[in-house]
């Protein structure tokens, strides 16, 4: 079985306009050690990350304690987001039309398949491995959909107060056939 170990990073600065260079609160800081505490005694293979700083700091000090190098695929950052584009209206748009996107956004179907793709990859290139991706909460959900589509705006508004948290999908190749949530850290979401 390939594990992959799904860490939507932990709280960020919303005051940082770059999304890519949003850097985690000093609260999100603090609590990436209950990211090394759950994943203390798993032994993991191979460590991946969006590029977005927020992901890529939520797990790094989780892969040095596996003396891991984190890779970047370009292909998990998160949902490129339009002007006002994070509120209940907005959410429930986008959810119950994947290829609906505000101007200047990106809609959830252009989301999940990169995500999907990166995951296809490093499926097939990871099997038989334990395997720990830093990632966002709209492109987890967007995979978390691609595995179950009855997974939508529900899951998706559980999730948005969860920085960090962490799933584990089993997979026999590439299909999922197990799914297990290991860490949730409830924060206030903050647009």
């Amino acid at each position: 079985m390939t594990n992959i170990y799904f860490v939507r990073h932990a709280q960020p600065q919303y005051s940082c306009a770059d999304a890519s260079l949003r850097p985690l609160t000093e609260e999100g800081m603090a609590d990436t050690a209950k990211v090394v505490e759950a994943m203390k005694d798993i032994p993991l293979d191979c460590a991946i990350s969006s590029p977005y700083r927020r992901s890529f700091d939520t797990i790094k000090q989780t892969a040095e304690e596996h003396g891991l190098t984190i890779v970047t695929d370009e292909r998990l950052h998160e949902r490129i987001s339009g002007k006002d584009s994070n509120n209940a209206d907005m959410f429930r748009r986008r959810w119950e039309d994947l290829s609906f996107c505000e101007p200047d956004g990106e809609c959830l179907q252009s989301v999940m398949d990169r995500n999907i793709a990166a995951i296809n990859d490093i499926l097939d290139t990871h099997e038989g491995e334990n395997i720990i991706i830093g990632t966002h909460g709209t492109a987890l959900s967007t995979i978390l959909h691609y595995y179950d589509n009855s997974y939508g705006l529900e899951g998706f508004m559980r999730m948005i107060n969860f920085m960090p948290y962490i799933i584990r999908l089993g997979f026999n190749g590439r299909e999922l056939v197990e799914k297990e949530e290991l860490l949730i850290v409830n924060k206030e979401f903050k647009a």
